[in-house]
């Protein structure tokens, strides 16, 4: 099961692959996560990448592409895995068809998690971080007994910038122009599966089930 998880910040995608870990038991390729092991492990893309991490810029396709190349060559893929996070634009979902096809791996299926705009910022503005131990918290879905005060250490809690709402609307902007192109490019493609987000995620999940099956 070869799979893409799209869908806005704050939709889910990264319980719901959890979930299709503990599912199918195929890898979840995060592009967070393989970039900290490119540069961890000082390969020399990981390299490249911390290069332009380093001076606050942008990593470039290229570097991007070759890393998740990397990734996917590796033994643990070859029967499946969730990628999350790449593609984010139509010249990168060309560059990975490529990378599969030299693969010889067939994409089965994108599933695009939907959330409105409204559900987004409810859920993300809602976030609180502690810190001092770093715990996570949510004023609606998780709440601490104090508003300001982290339950295990008494450390004082606060709301990251990124999920203050006018960051929130500016991060769907970015979504909207570069993301969304992909919805239409898979849809034509005839794997594209759009999945109803706003429900309680074993909800969601039950539905992702429902579609792959």
């Amino acid at each position: 099961m070869h799979i893409i998880l799209v869908g806005p910040p704050g939709a889910g995608k990264g319980t719901q692959a959890a979930n299709l870990v503990d599912e199918f038991g195929v890898p979840h390729i995060a592009t967070g996560d393989i970039f900290r092991s490119a540069i961890k492990n000082k390969t020399q893309l990981g390299k490249k990448a911390k290069e332009y991490i380093d001076q606050g810029q942008l990593v470039p396709d290229e570097v991007t592409i070759g890393i998740v190349e990397e990734r996917l060559s590796e033994d643990d893929c070859q029967e499946g895995f969730i990628l999350d996070g790449f593609p984010r634009t139509v010249t990168q979902a060309d560059a990975l068809n490529d990378i599969l096809a030299d693969l010889n791996i067939k994409l089965d299926t994108v599933l695009n998690i939907e959330v409105s705009e409204e559900e987004v910022v409810r859920r993300l503005s809602g976030r609180r971080i502690c810190s001092e131990c770093g715990a996570s918290y949510h004023l609606e879905f998780n709440p601490p007994q104090d508003k300001n005060i982290c339950d295990k250490c008494s450390g004082e809690l606060y709301q990251r910038e990124d999920d203050e709402p006018e960051t929130i609307k500016e991060r769907l902007e970015v979504y909207k122009e570069q993301t969304e192109p992909l919805i239409n490019y898979y849809k034509e493609k005839g794997i594209l599966k759009s999945i109803n987000g706003e429900a309680v995620p074993q909800e969601v999940f039950t539905r992702i089930k429902q579609e792959l099956s």
